[in-house]
């Protein structure tokens, strides 16, 4: 007999062609997470053609690394409610995720539309912090992702533009730091120093942050308050997902000042990682591809 030796389903691809699988999760994490699947399930199972319903099903879906199904999910969402922007919202979010930031940019653009005059709402945490208090809401999810997806495509100019809504609707400091972070980047792409600088003047070190540390740390990084080296090492210290957002920004202020070669090698460390799923990953490999190098040297 021979052995199969096939690799499992990829879930995904990275933006040189190496297939993505799912990771693990932590088993106390998938004990939790699979019951909340379970709820959510029967939830659509009982309601099929409630949004809400859909709308959770298709994040608890996610949360357990099944992207492409996910997306599916919303994708029947959208067939039954074409005009709830916040299916698009999420299926925008999923596609970012699998790499495709043309049918991301297309959900994202639909979901701005529909809620053109419409107040912002909260959005509910699939996984509360500490504090439980929500740090997001509806219109800052579409236009901050909506900012991500052009900057991924390397539309700087159209994710300047859609990062600048974002600010309108930034009004507490962990919205404000996530958009702060990507708008900085995104105008020093653009060679508009003096705009960028101008982004870092409400950034202070007292700021009530509650999830977004890591953004907050890069900006102080821009501000000169924090050196890149010791953010990099603390991130390092601290876990995979700090490595990713911070080694980002640090990678970014490196090629800002001229040193690319530091810069490639924390853009290597961060895919090295294996955190694919993460913005930062996904970000890197963006990167590393415009200046035409591979993950591996």
């Amino acid at each position: 007999m021979v052995e199969n030796r096939l690799p499992g389903t990829a879930e995904a691809f990275s933006l040189f062609g190496e297939p993505l699988f799912r990771a693990p999760l932590r088993s106390e994490a998938a004990e939790s997470q699979e019951a909340l699947y379970r709820d959510a399930l029967r939830d659509f199972e009982g309601n099929p053609g409630d949004a809400d319903a859909i709308i959770w099903l298709g994040r608890r879906t996610a949360y357990l690394g099944r992207y492409r199904e996910a997306a599916s999910i919303y994708s029947i969402g959208i067939w039954e409610h074409p005009n709830d922007p916040r299916l698009y919202r999420h299926r925008g979010h999923r596609f970012v995720t699998l790499r495709r930031f043309d049918l991301a940019i297309d959900d994202f653009e639909r979901a701005s539309e529909l809620i053109e005059g419409t107040p912002d709402e909260a959005e509910p945490d699939g996984m509360p912090n500490e504090r439980g208090v929500p740090v997001s809401s509806l219109h800052f999810n579409i236009w901050y992702h909506l900012g991500l997806a052009y900057y991924l495509e390397g539309r700087f100019e159209d994710a300047n533009k859609a990062y600048r809504e974002c600010m309108e609707v930034s009004e507490i400091h962990d919205k404000l730091v996530a958009t702060s972070h990507w708008l900085y980047m995104t105008q020093r792409r653009l060679g508009l120093e003096e705009e960028a600088s101008r982004i870092l003047e409400p950034i202070h070190d007292q700021m009530d942050i509650i999830e977004n540390q890591n953004y907050h740390d890069c900006l102080l990084m821009y501000k000169g308050e924090k050196a890149p080296e010791n953010l990099l090492e603390k991130a390092r210290g601290k876990g995979t997902l700090d490595l990713v957002t911070t080694g980002y920004g640090v990678a970014n202020w490196y090629l800002y000042n001229g040193d690319r070669e530091r810069a490639v090698g924390v853009l290597r460390e961060i895919i090295a990682t294996g955190a694919w799923a993460g913005f930062g990953h996904i970000a890197a490999e963006a990167d590393l591809r415009r200046l035409g190098l591979r993950p591996k040297a």
